[in-house]
């Protein structure tokens, strides 16, 4: 499939910046489940844009300006090409070992009631494969997923006890059972294109990954209820969302920040030549 995406970031300020720099994870890698055809990333502000790579191996680009920046827009525009590999992600070059990812964070921290839906897929007869799937299934039917634009994060511990939260809530609780089960887990932020049978698509969006040794990687959408297929663009990883977040900066002055984020994954129709 041929998704093409648009994602806008507009930021307005009641007192102007005088200083900014942001860190972006906005460009995805290639791998042998996706091929990136272009992309381009656009501020509408001066400034300076140096790419580079985190500790993940996740593509960043620095951005800083200075003046009186009374509001700026970053565009996001891009086509890649994916196939379904049913989850397994492969080609994607690994800068740190899988035992690192069993790591805790403030947003994967365990709870009784997150123990309790480790054991209930542990439950299931089968493989640890077998278990992940249930793990993801019994997510997807327990955790309602609710709009990223209307909620924000509130982390593992707290979306289970609210019974719902954003999908990047549910992927932090798939990555926190997963580690309790013994997996390494690690969080991943992309695209979804639009689909009349997800029910989580058409935007930016959030799954989790899992490590086992006869398989190595393998995506796990929880929010969706199954593993990433040729709908889904994998952007970056890291240990939660802080690690795979798409911006993340500091600003000097520029008190009364807005921002609107318009997103679009639209699978790209094909181009016929002549008629």
């Amino acid at each position: 499939m041929r998704i093409r995406i648009s994602h806008s970031i507009a930021y307005s300020y009641a007192e102007p910046v005088r200083q900014l720099r942001q860190v972006l994870r906005l460009t995805p890698r290639d791998h042998d489940g996706q091929h990136v055809m272009s992309w381009r990333i656009a501020p509408n502000i001066d400034g300076r844009l140096h790419a580079g790579q985190d500790p993940f191996g996740n593509i960043t680009h620095d951005f800083s300006a200075e003046g009186s920046i009374d509001d700026y827009t970053i565009e996001i525009n891009g086509l890649v090409e994916t196939v379904d590999l049913a989850g397994v992600v492969r080609g994607v070059t690994e800068k740190v070992p899988p035992d690192v990812f069993m790591r805790d964070t403030h947003l994967t921290q365990g709870s009784e009631a997150l123990r309790a839906l480790a054991d209930k897929a542990a439950s299931r007869d089968g493989s640890d494969l077998t278990k992940l799937h249930a793990l993801m299934e019994t997510i997807n039917a327990e955790i309602r997923c609710v709009p990223t634009a209307d909620h924000l994060g509130i982390g593992a511990a707290a979306c289970v006890e609210a019974g719902e939260g954003i999908p990047q809530d549910v992927a932090h609780v798939f990555m926190t059972c997963a580690r309790l089960l013994g997996a390494p887990a690690r969080y991943v932020s992309g695209y979804v294109a639009a689909s009349d049978t997800l029910p989580h698509a058409d935007g930016a969006h959030a799954w989790a990954e899992a490590w086992l040794p006869d398989y190595g990687w393998i995506g796990f959408d929880a929010a969706n209820g199954l593993c990433p297929i040729d709908t889904h663009v994998r952007v970056a990883a890291g240990l939660d969302f802080a690690d795979a977040a798409p911006v993340r900066g500091a600003r000097t002055g520029g008190q009364g920040e807005s921002l609107l984020i318009e997103v679009s994954a639209q699978a790209a129709k094909p181009r016929f030549q002549g008629q």
